[in-house]
C-alpha cells in the first residue's frame, strides 16, 4: 500500500467515525440535530481530504467543502454529482457550534438531509475510489449498510 493511501484511508476511517457519532445520535430519542449536522460535515470533510490525500494532494486546512471539491474536479470532474451536497454541509462545520448563528438550531429534517448528504459523498468516493474504505472494518460495514438505507429515499 502506498503512503498516499495508507493516509487517505487514515482519513476514510475518522471520516466513517463521524457517521457513527451522527447515526448513534440519529437513533436516539432526544436527537442533538447540531451535532448530528456538524458531524455530517465533518465525515465529508474527512472523505474529501481522504480522496486529496490517496491522490498524492496533500489536502488544504479549511472547512469549506466546495474548495477541497474544486481540487478534486481537477482530475475527477464527476465530482460534480456531489456538489449540492458539499453547499449544504459546509455551513455546519461552523454555525452548528455558535449559539448566536441562526443556523445552530438545525431540526430533525435538516439532520437527515445533512446524513443523506454526507452518504451522497461517501458513496460517491467508494465508487471513485472503492480502496480508500477497509471492507473488513466493521464501522465501515455499518456506515455502508446505513448509507445504502439513505440511497432508497
Amino acid at each position: 500500500m502506498s503512503d498516499e493511501l495508507r493516509v487517505g484511508r487514515q482519513w476514510a476511517a475518522k471520516a466513517c467515525n463521524d457517521l457513527l457519532d451522527a447515526d448513534n445520535n440519529l437513533a436516539s430519542t432526544m436527537v442533538p440535530t447540531d451535532t448530528v449536522c456538524f458531524h455530517c460535515q465533518q465525515s465529508a470533510e474527512k472523505m474529501l481530504k481522504a480522496f486529496l490525500s490517496a491522490l498524492g494532494i496533500p489536502p488544504p486546512r479549511t472547512h469549506i467543502l466546495t474548495i477541497l471539491g474544486d481540487q478534486i474536479a481537477v482530475t475527477h470532474p464527476s465530482i460534480a454529482r456531489v456538489g449540492d451536497d458539499l453547499v449544504i454541509l459546509t455551513p455546519y462545520a461552523v454555525a452548528a457550534r455558535y449559539p448566536d448563528d441562526p443556523s445552530s438550531t438545525p431540526t430533525l429534517d435538516d439532520a437527515h438531509e445533512a446524513r443523506l448528504c454526507a452518504a451522497n459523498v461517501m458513496n460517491w468516493i467508494r465508487n471513485e475510489r472503492p480502496e480508500l474504505l477497509d471492507a473488513g472494518d466493521p464501522v465501515v460495514l455499518r456506515i455502508l449498510a446505513i448509507n445504502a438505507s439513505y440511497e432508497k429515499q
